[in-house]
């Protein structure tokens, strides 16, 4: 027989990992919307399917998300552009991607095996994790 108290810190920890997963997608779609705006001048819903490899359903049940969550703005069959809460995310995703990237090469991982491996990374270290990385990388190239 199962403790209730086992069972709802059980349950508490998969509802964190759900939020922590939800908090990882937006992060994802915002930087590759601002990638996209950077690379084409807009971002499509075609252009995120293909580039996450899911279908235009799943992005647009994704990008209906967002836009609650008020990190876009996108009305039917035009372009995906970001807020500004969206534009900041988008920032921040970009640079604890990048810092992870770093981390990885000054220790030694190819570029494409730490352009890899960053994908999931950057979403799961903390603020004193990526303190210490940078602190690695201005040793290595100071």
């Amino acid at each position: 027989m199962t403790d209730t108290k086992d069972s709802t810190n059980h349950a508490q920890r998969f509802e964190q990992v759900r939020a922590a997963h939800q908090v990882e997608v937006a992060e994802d779609y915002v930087e590759m919307i601002a990638d996209l705006i950077d690379t084409h001048g807009e971002a499509r819903a075609v252009d995120l399917a293909e580039n996450f490899g899911v279908t235009n359903a799943t992005v647009n049940k994704t990008v209906a998300r967002l836009q609650r969550e008020g990190l876009v703005e996108s009305q039917p069959y035009r372009s995906i552009f970001l807020t500004e809460e969206g534009k900041k995310l988008a920032e921040k995703s970009r640079n604890r991607h990048q810092i992870v990237i770093d981390f990885l090469k000054a220790i030694g991982v190819s570029e494409k095996t730490a352009q890899m491996d960053a994908e999931g990374v950057e979403h799961h270290v903390s603020e004193e994790t990526l303190k210490a990385f940078k602190r690695v990388i201005r040793n290595k190239s100071g």
